[in-house]
């Protein structure tokens, strides 16, 4: 009868356990925005008749700074982006990454994917051009230049937008699938710039014809694989990921290097 009575409670122990391993890579970003020594905050937009949150870190500098509108991954707007945000501040750019999700949770990663392969395009599209709009008019601070990047799934919508939005100067898409057809390319008015894994054939394999459109139209796109790496490398490649892997570790200082580079040319 003891184990009976036991074992209610082993399962919700059980069920505890797989919550908070499956909620890992949505934490892990908390200590370097805990002891940042950046300004960050939480901004309120309008987009059609919805108001959405987003997340802006500012860096520290003496004169006005450009702007990198952030799309999260699959997994929405978690902390490890949000530390992101706070990695590009401390590179001198104004950091903005919108909360697509309105402010929903999830209680897995699966449902995370879920809601967010589910968001109209539309919606996306909109609350885009609201947080590109915010950060050119309502933030004093920035000096009017606007670029983009994204992660995953919004590593592809960043090369979509790249489509969409000429007031980009840059657009860098990591490891996010590419365009398909002329017509997503056509109105591309920004180097656009590629960071993926060599291990990741599912994106991969998308490049070599997004290649072929860009230089058919006259685009500058620029992909750089890398050796070694897994998709998601940014991410699992992050020290301060309990998981992190080493080759994703090499191939994320390698994209971080090129990408202080770009961002301080743009």
């Amino acid at each position: 009868m003891r184990a009976l009575k036991s074992l209610p409670a082993a399962i919700a122990l059980f069920s505890l356990a797989g919550l908070i391993s499956a909620e890992v890579i949505k934490d892990f970003g908390k200590e370097r925005l805990n002891s940042s020594p950046r300004h960050a905050e939480w901004v309120d937009i309008k987009s059609g008749g919805h108001t959405l949150k987003a997340f802006v870190v500012y860096p520290e500098r003496k004169d006005k700074a450009p702007a990198v509108l952030v799309v999260s991954e699959i997994f929405g707007l978690t902390d490890w982006v949000r530390s992101l945000c706070d990695e590009l501040a401390e590179n001198g750019v104004i950091a903005i990454a919108p909360d697509l999700h309105s402010g929903q949770k999830f209680e897995d990663l699966d449902a995370a994917r879920k809601a967010t392969s589910a968001l109209p395009k539309e919606q996306v599209k909109a609350d885009l051009d609201a947080t590109a709009d915010y950060a050119l008019t309502k933030i004093p601070s920035c000096n009017g230049t606007l670029a983009v990047c994204g992660f995953c799934w919004g590593g592809g919508v960043t090369f979509a937008y790249a489509n969409e939005n000429p007031k980009l100067k840059a657009a860098y898409s990591f490891y996010g699938t590419a365009p398909d057809s002329a017509d997503k390319v056509k109105d591309i008015a920004c180097p656009v710039y590629g960071f993926y894994a060599e291990n990741d054939e599912r994106v991969d394999a998308t490049i070599p014809k997004a290649e072929e459109l860009m230089k058919a139209a006259g685009k500058k796109y620029e992909p750089v694989i890398y050796k070694g790496a897994g998709h998601g490398f940014m991410r699992s490649g992050e020290p301060a990921d309990p998981a992190v892997r080493e080759g994703d570790k090499e191939a994320r200082n390698e994209a971080w290097a090129r990408w202080k580079k770009l961002l301080a040319e743009f």
